[in-house]
């Protein structure tokens, strides 16, 4: 056999074996390719919506002031104040001295006016004692009308003068009281411009006080706000770095502020100073006035995104699979941790509990608390 004939042979076995085994591969299944399955985007827990009576308040903004304030002013003038008691924040007691005057001059000028009472009465008793007798006398005809008349005269007018000096001896002896700067009333002092050696003029100031140390606070409503309130409403005030206190509607001021229409509450608080409290604190308080039941869910299942809230509903669950679906809601009142919901959702729907923020709408999650 020929070299020639001996490579077709090789070649014409190549082919005959490549087609055999093409034609065996053609005759096997060919593999089904498979999806792997997708992981789910977060395990999440479910809750529901619930229903809760809700309270209804309002809230207002003002200022810590004090319930009155009394002013202690001199009721004596051009005296030297000798001793000043009491300073800027001390607690003091009715009728407690918080000052007091030189009395030298007044001491002086009681004198004075006892000795000239003493002479008027001595007067008064002598003309007396002759109007009497000239009044015996008349029917004698030893003194005429005219002097009869005379010694009854001389008797008022001394009778008077003993009345005048009388009231100069007790005009001294009031001033010798104002001498004394007495407090009006339980409470603590607030100011003071009492100065030791200073003369004080009639009427000056010398110290305010915070009577009772009571403290309220006034709160700034609007018109259609104040038509919700009246007395005795509970209110809740919150200052910063003091917390929280309770107070209670006094009083609500009859009229308006005519520039911007606002009106003011008045709130007393019991133990205002107990709780740390000082006059001129802002404070931010809510008027409670009643309550309403809403559809609440709590604050940690809401998502807040470009403005607006969301919450995320659990749909075609299968075993612990299931997917979410993003729905817009419409907020209403705060309650504790919880949130009114006022349009969006029902109490059937199935809501994620917590993380929120991590989903997107249709995500798969896996359930890991009902």
């Amino acid at each position: 056999m020929t070299k020639r004939n001996t490579g077709i042979l090789i070649l014409a076995s190549v082919l005959i074996i490549g087609t055999a085994i093409a034609f065996s591969h053609s005759h096997e299944p060919n593999p089904v390719a498979s999806t792997p399955a997708a992981n789910p985007a977060l395990s999440v827990s479910v809750t529901q919506a619930s229903t809760d009576n809700i309270p209804i308040s309002l809230t207002a903004n003002g200022s810590i002031a004090a319930w009155q304030e009394a002013i202690i002013g001199a009721e004596i003038g051009e005296l030297r104040l000798n001793e000043v008691n009491a300073q800027v924040g001390e607690k003091v007691k009715k009728s407690q001295v918080l000052a007091t005057f030189a009395n030298d001059s007044v001491l002086i000028d009681i004198a004075h006016s006892r000795a000239a009472l003493l002479e008027a009465e001595a007067n008064y008793r002598e003309a007396q004692i002759n109007a009497e007798r000239a009044d015996k006398a008349s029917d004698s005809g030893a003194l005429s009308s005219q002097q009869i008349n005379q010694y009854q005269t001389l008797s008022k007018t001394t009778q008077a003068k003993v009345e005048l000096a009388k009231a100069q001896l007790n005009g001294h002896l009031l001033r010798l009281k104002y001498t004394q700067v007495l407090a009006s009333d339980d409470g603590i002092i607030s100011s003071s411009t009492a100065t030791l050696g200073a003369v004080a003029t009639k009427g000056q100031e010398l110290f305010r006080l915070i009577r009772q140390n009571r403290l309220e606070w006034r709160a700034e409503v609007t018109a259609a706000e104040m038509s919700q309130l009246k007395l005795g409403i509970k209110v809740t005030i919150e200052v910063a770095n003091v917390g929280h206190v309770e107070g209670t509607i006094r009083n609500i001021a009859p009229i308006l502020n005519l520039q911007n229409r606002n009106g003011l509450v008045y709130v007393d608080i019991p133990n205002a100073s107990n709780s740390g409290l000082h006059g001129g604190m802002f404070a931010r308080g809510e008027f409670h006035l009643n309550t309403s039941t809403g559809l609440t869910v709590p604050q940690e299942s809401l998502s807040m995104r470009d403005g607006f809230s969301y919450l995320f509903l659990l749909t075609d669950q299968t075993e612990d699979r299931g997917h979410v679906k993003q729905v817009k809601v419409q907020l209403g009142r705060r309650y504790g941790n919880r949130l009114e919901i006022l349009s969006g959702i029902t109490a059937q729907d199935r809501l994620v509990a917590g993380g929120a923020a991590f989903l997107t709408d249709g995500d798969l999650v896996r359930v890991v608390a009902e």
